[in-house]
């Protein structure tokens, strides 16, 4: 039996995860008689409240957790080194062939740290993306994850460029596709399901399906600290949003860091106090965080999307919706050279000239990436299987 212990701790991982133990379920339901994979999924808590992680569990059907290690909120040593010491006696009792992580957030670089000193083999999906900018978090966990990674599942092309640059063996890596997109694929019709438009004003009259036509908005998601934690940052991201909002209303479902921020720093004038009907005037409003699938539904319909998440940049692609990326960087070259994606930096004037132009102009033309077909994890756990040699 081969044992793996997934781990999951933020939003963007849930997505990640998900089909991957849906995969290996399918491959132990069909195994038969051979070899069956006995995987654990491990919670370390770094989104831990009911908004930011019990909702895309529901959504995703995601099992309950074997393990939650409870870590919560802190600095990143101090998440970084509390799930490190939470996670080694897991390690210990369980003895895994494997631990995979996915992603680039706190949970993955510590549990890969922890594994590598106790001699587990590690497995990285999304391996390889870079955005060469080391005073991004995520850039440090990416690199050292990889480093110390024995399998490296890729998303595109350029990544196996990445880490063969900086000696990874090219035995240990495997283009696969991006099981983020799998997720989407797999929920889009469900989530059309979803009436957060009309819970958030978003719908007009009837067509004449009967079922109502969303009227015109733009979404907006905000929360790296370079973006949100200090002051003159923040204000001149919104001053541009809310340029962007005399056109078209803009809806903006806000993450506890960042509602944090605007409350400290007293920038609450930028957004319109009647949240349920958003739809009648120009303006920002703010939501609390939505689940997978109402956020889903709510992305597949929008004119606009800006953003400082790399994961949303992948998902416009596929969607096929105009995505600013409120950066001056992105990991994920490939949402820019073949998806619907524009890098446009923090410049508030460069931000409402190319918001008010992809308003204007909708979505260019686009080609999904090769390998982004639902099908990512499968070819992963195909891939584990051939590799694992037992002792």
């Amino acid at each position: 039996m081969l044992k793996i212990i997934n781990i999951v701790g933020a939003r963007p991982n849930f997505m990640k995860i998900a089909p991957i133990i849906e995969a290996i379920g399918k491959y132990n339901n069909e195994a038969a008689s051979k070899r069956h994979i006995k995987s654990l999924l491990v919670h370390t808590g770094q989104h831990y409240d009911e908004k930011m992680s019990k909702l895309f569990f529901d959504d995703l059907e995601i099992p309950k957790p074997d393990i939650d290690l409870g870590i919560g909120s802190g600095t990143h040593a101090e998440q970084t080194a509390e799930i490190m010491r939470r996670f080694e006696p897991v390690l210990l009792k369980e003895r895994p062939d494997y631990i995979l992580v996915v992603g680039d957030v706190n949970s993955t670089i510590a549990c890969a740290l922890t594994a590598s000193k106790l001699g587990v083999k590690i497995i990285h999906v999304e391996a390889g993306l870079r955005s060469f900018d080391r005073s991004m978090p995520e850039e440090i966990n990416r690199v050292l994850t990889d480093a110390i990674s024995d399998i490296l599942f890729t998303t595109e092309k350029g990544a196996e460029d990445n880490l063969l640059r900086e000696g990874i063996s090219k035995e240990k890596i495997f283009f696969v596709g991006n099981v983020m997109i799998d997720t989407l694929l797999k929920q889009k019709k469900k989530a059309q399901g979803s009436d957060v438009l009309s819970r958030l004003g978003l719908t007009g009259s009837k067509t004449e399906a009967r079922r109502p036509k969303p009227l015109p908005y733009a979404v907006l998601t905000l929360h790296r600290p370079s973006n949100v934690d200090k002051k003159e940052n923040l204000s001149g991201i919104m001053e541009a949003v809310s340029v962007i909002s005399e056109k078209t209303p803009v809806i903006f479902p806000i993450h506890p860091r960042t509602r944090k921020k605007i409350d400290e720093f007293r920038l609450q004038h930028f957004f319109n106090a009647s949240a349920g009907k958003p739809a009648k005037k120009a303006g920002i409003y703010l939501t609390e965080p939505l689940g997978y699938l109402d956020f889903l539904n709510l992305m597949s319909n929008t004119r606009l999307i800006l953003t400082d998440s790399g994961g949303l940049q992948e998902e416009a692609t596929v969607l096929g919706v105009p995505c600013i990326t409120l950066r001056e960087n992105t990991e994920r070259p490939v949402t820019v050279t073949e998806g619907t994606n524009k890098v446009v930096g923090t410049n508030k004037l460069k931000i409402i000239e190319e918001g008010l132009n992809a308003l204007r102009d909708g979505a260019r033309k686009r080609r999904i990436p090769e390998l982004w077909d639902g099908k990512a994890a499968e070819r992963i756990v195909e891939i584990i299987l051939r590799n694992h040699n037992p002792k």
